[in-house]
């Protein structure tokens, strides 16, 4: 999370998508916390195996190092 206040619309589509997730559970918090860890454990395997790619690729030098 950034260090930066957040602006009040951006704390209003937060809520938003709370509200939202809670209802694609039927209400059931306990639910609702089960599927965001499911859905972040899937995410984090999808991070890695790209990450992976991507290391693949810039030892084969399909991608050149940034020289800044």
């Amino acid at each position: 999370m950034s260090t930066k206040a957040r602006s009040s619309s951006e704390d209003d589509q937060l809520e938003a998508a709370v509200d939202q997730a809670i209802a694609a559970c039927g209400g059931d918090l306990r639910g609702t916390i089960r599927a965001l860890i499911v859905a972040n454990d899937y995410l984090e395997t999808e991070v890695a195996e790209l990450m992976k790619a991507v290391s693949h690729a810039y030892a084969r030098g399909r991608f050149l190092s940034y020289s800044g």
